[in-house]
């Protein structure tokens, strides 16, 4: 009798444990086939997310060969690859987790039309959000929430799928060639974090006795008490259903995070255009395009301490805090006036967690142009400064021109009677904002 085979099409689903489309072939299947195809078309993005993928696909490819399997590994356009490999081991089916950005969609479309030729079955599954893009619909009509308070309340009280076991056991044909993963890369950001499943599920245990201070202090910019599990969601290293399970309160901040990226997942199904046009219907959309003030906040070289700090530590580590985040895009925006498409270009280079749906849709949200429903609200740097790093430190930290300022005077070194070499605020014709009188 011959061996039923199936090839499960891996993407940003880089794990064994709660992972339905392997778990669901295993069980259903004789032989499967474990497949990674290294696209040319995605491997000039970020030097700082192909490392972090070569190191995720080492560490899968690991845990698959200790349950008896391997990593298939190809180079070229997957949907080519896809039906190569099922010609070659007699696959009669392939499984995919369903994904949302433009790219993932025509490659589902395209590979459903190729999978019909061929006369192979094509599944798709769930796992890369907690709850499935367009699974929730608001009433009244609409194929999407557009505010994130309804969406949190339906998302919150809706029955979540079941978590799955990693399989126990996998089977490759025989004679399957595995391929070779190429060297790994330099990257961009010299402290970035390291990829894999393995980190990712030792990264949580370690953070989740801190969970209970997540309220209070994932805020605190020196403090750097978040969970940095964001790069590990981004790759599917972790499961986001794993990880609000294990978090618990539903309505809790921490899971209300898990939330907001589920949020923008099913924003960016309904609306593929994210990172290229405005959300918002009607907004207004006047920038600027100075490259010499672009290039100055992306190597943090402002002349404003938090907004420097922020985007130095994204150089350095491929991540940067929430609050962060938030200050440095509103800057960018609402102060330099320059188009959040560029921001998003920027953050989509260093970030490891930068993905279409999030990136794109939280550089919207504070552009204006996004889901936030106060449009116009503004981020004014110094009072977010000494808000949420009061003492200094975390400019201190990334700011070493002005590490001997004490407390929060750091926050506006132009008012200091000494001088530092460091840049004046930048200026913006037309413009007197209130921090800088």
């Amino acid at each position: 009798m011959t061996a039923s085979t199936a090839i499960v099409l891996l993407t940003r689903d880089l794990r064994v444990h709660d992972h339905p489309a392997l778990a669901t072939t295993c069980a259903a299947f004789d032989q499967v086939v474990p497949l990674y195809v290294l696209d040319p078309a995605l491997a000039d993005l970020s030097a700082n997310r192909t490392r972090f993928l070569h190191q995720a696909l080492a560490d899968l490819r690991d845990q698959l060969r200790e349950r008896g399997g391997d990593l298939v590994v190809r180079h070229g356009d997957p949907v080519a690859e896809t039906i190569r490999l099922a010609d070659e081991v007699g696959a009669t089916a392939v499984a995919l987790s369903a994904d949302v950005s433009h790219y993932a969609v025509r490659r589902e479309r395209r590979l459903r039309t190729e999978c019909e030729r061929h006369r192979l079955h094509l599944r798709l599954f769930p796992g890369l959000t907690v709850v499935e893009p367009g699974a929730l619909r608001p009433g009244g009509g609409g194929d999407h929430y557009r505010v994130f308070s309804p969406f949190h309340r339906a998302w919150a009280a809706n029955r979540w799928r079941e978590e799955l076991a990693a399989p126990r056991r996998i089977a490759l044909p025989d004679r399957v060639r595995v391929g070779r993963l190429p060297a790994l890369p330099a990257g961009d950001s010299p402290d970035a974090a390291i990829g894999g499943e393995r980190i990712a599920r030792q990264r949580l245990t370690d953070w989740l006795p801190d969970l209970t201070r997540y309220g209070d202090q994932h805020d605190d910019m020196a403090g750097d008490d978040t969970s940095r599990l964001s790069p590990y969601l981004r790759f599917g290293c972790v499961s986001p259903l794993a990880v609000a399970n294990l978090a618990g309160d539903r309505s809790g901040p921490f899971v209300r995070q898990v939330c907001w990226r589920d949020f923008y997942y099913q924003v960016t199904a309904a609306f593929p255009e994210i990172s290229t046009a405005a959300y918002r219907r009607g907004a207004t959309e006047q920038w600027r395009y100075d490259d010499d003030a672009l290039a100055a906040w992306a190597e943090g070289r402002t002349g404003m301490p938090i907004v420097d700090a922020g985007m130095r530590q994204m150089l350095a580590q491929g991540w940067m805090h929430n609050r962060a985040r938030l200050i440095t895009a509103g800057y960018l925006t609402k102060h330099l006036g320059q188009d959040w498409r560029s921001g998003v270009a920027v953050f989509f280079r260093w970030l490891l967690d930068g993905d279409v749906a999030n990136n794109s849709g939280n550089w919207q949200w504070v552009a204006g142009t996004g889901n936030d429903t106060k449009p116009y609200r503004g981020f004014n740097p110094v009072r977010q400064a000494e808000r949420y790093d009061p003492d200094g430190d975390y400019v201190r930290r990334w700011v070493p021109e002005l590490a001997g300022v004490r407390g929060k005077a750091i926050h506006q070194p132009w008012r200091l009677p000494e001088a530092f070499d460091y840049p004046p605020p930048l200026s913006v014709p037309g413009t007197d904002p209130v921090w800088l009188r």
